[in-house]
């Protein structure tokens, strides 16, 4: 098969991602195999691929938006069928047993595997998932639009319950890219107002003609505080200017993954009235079933720019760069 590998880690802007035959994977038990129609790249990507998350398994297939049909069934299957449309997402293995599975918390299992970091992803033709851990998909999205939904999607909606944003509220965003622009659409349909702030006019731009109330380049320039906000830029010096334009005993989500430094905090200044500051690791997969049933119901209309696979470089560049208005996908050959 076709695929994107990365051998090792650098930056997007020297091309590190080698388009390649490989051999076709076969599944284990409970896997299938997953004939890839298109993946959508993420910001994460960028984390792994420039070393700015821990170091996990090389070389490695990105990508973890992922859409196709399952084309082989590995031993002990059962509850896909051949011919199943499924997405493949960033959650690719938990154990089950730990405290926080137990509780319902299995994004804070201590053994959990991600799609595209320590299993190869959904840049290729072919990719693996447990059958556990695969999405059956709404027919309301095409293949191409559903892509988004599965990580930047599923992270937003974790990020926006995490936010405490109540209905008919006031929101505010911190970066415009993907998570951002499906996010503010499940805010509209659940009656909150939504600021965005974007240091791209193209995104400040996507953001108006979705609906925003006020889109600007700075938290500063914020017209009014909000009941709460994500930061989705994965900038930490954004943190204390955002808690300063939150309402009394409003919160703060960290949708990202990686945050660069956070500044010091001044207590009376950024947290006092009950303010708080959470951040969102990962998701369960009823984040994700719920994210994609309440997409369905909106439902949303992801903003996308596809690439073939061969040009997965050239997409992580142009996100990295705010080139995109929304999400990238790559199409399979």
């Amino acid at each position: 098969m076709k695929a994107m590998v990365l051998s090792s880690y650098a930056p997007v802007e020297s091309s590190p991602l080698a388009y390649r035959d490989v051999p076709d994977p076969h599944p284990g038990p409970a896997q299938v195999r997953v004939r890839i129609h298109a993946c959508a790249v993420c910001r994460t990507d960028l984390h792994v691929i420039e070393k700015e998350l821990p170091p996990a398994k090389l070389p490695i297939i990105p990508g973890h938006q992922a859409v196709g049909v399952v084309d082989e069934l590995g031993p002990g299957c059962k509850h896909l069928r051949l011919g199943q449309r499924v997405g493949i997402a960033w959650l690719g293995h938990t154990c089950g047993q730990c405290t926080y599975c137990a509780r319902g918390q299995e994004n804070l299992c201590e053994h959990s595997r991600y799609t595209g970091y320590h299993l190869d992803g959904g840049y290729a033709q072919y990719a693996l998932v447990h059958e556990d851990f695969a999405y059956v998909l709404p027919e309301t999205f095409s293949d191409i639009e559903v892509t988004p939904l599965l990580c930047a999607g599923i992270i937003g909606y974790r990020a926006l319950q995490r936010s405490a944003v109540p209905a008919g509220g006031t929101l505010g965003v911190y970066g415009f890219g993907s998570s951002a622009h499906i996010v503010m659409q499940l805010a509209k349909h659940r009656g909150c107002k939504v600021y965005a702030v974007s240091r791209a006019a193209s995104h400040q731009e996507l953001a108006r003609q979705l609906g925003a109330v006020w889109a600007g380049g700075t938290p500063q320039e914020l017209p009014v505080k909000v009941d709460g906000a994500i930061l989705f830029a994965p900038v930490g010096s954004l943190v204390p200017p955002a808690l300063e334009k939150l309402e009394k005993g409003g919160t703060l989500a960290v949708a990202g993954i990686y945050v660069s430094e956070i500044p010091a905090l001044d207590y009376q200044r950024h947290l006092f009235f009950e303010k708080c500051l959470c951040s969102v690791t990962a998701n369960t997969r009823e984040d994700g079933r719920a994210l994609l049933a309440e997409a369905a119901a909106v439902p949303i209309r992801p903003h996308v720019t596809t690439y073939p696979l061969a040009q997965a470089n050239e997409a992580l560049q142009d996100m990295k760069a705010d080139r995109i208005n929304g999400t990238g996908v790559l199409v399979m050959p």
